[in-house]
């Protein structure tokens, strides 16, 4: 059903300089706020990391969940001296094979006025390697 209207573009930035270099920070209601901020009541909302050592993603927020999550990431991509990135200098070759497996953004649905989430579906900002200034998009278009 196409709706009449006038299409709306909202965009805010989140920072974070977290103290940890692996954090897990939840956002859902920064998002909803952002969300409302814009009044679109019919659209999509794309949340994305601006940084390709962190990434943006969908998951139940359940603290046994987020330990084998964790647990997960570091059998699959482990922090260790001898990846070829880190002869540029960098040591956090481990933190671009996690953003690979989490993924970088998403997407979700808005309805009227509100995010459409499933019923555990909680926005999660994963930082891999941080302790600096990091940035967050959230781009809204709708009517």
């Amino acid at each position: 059903m196409l709706k009449e209207g006038t299409t709306k573009v909202y965009t805010e930035y989140l920072t974070f300089n977290t103290k940890k270099r692996r954090e897990l920070i939840k956002i859902t209601d920064k998002v909803k706020s952002a969300v409302e901020k814009s009044k679109v009541k019919e659209g999509l909302c794309l949340v994305s990391a601006m940084h390709l050592t962190a990434s943006v993603f969908i998951q139940d927020d359940e603290e046994g969940l987020w330990e084998d999550i964790w647990q997960w990431l570091e059998k699959l991509a482990p922090f260790k001296p001898d990846y070829k990135h880190h002869l540029t200098g960098e040591d956090n070759a481990d933190a671009h094979l996690k953003n690979l497996l989490t993924h970088l953004q998403v997407v979700i649905p808005i309805t009227n006025g509100e995010l459409d989430l499933g019923p555990w579906q909680e926005i999660f900002y994963a930082e891999y390697d941080g302790q600096r200034p990091k940035r967050v998009i959230i781009k809204i278009m709708g009517i």
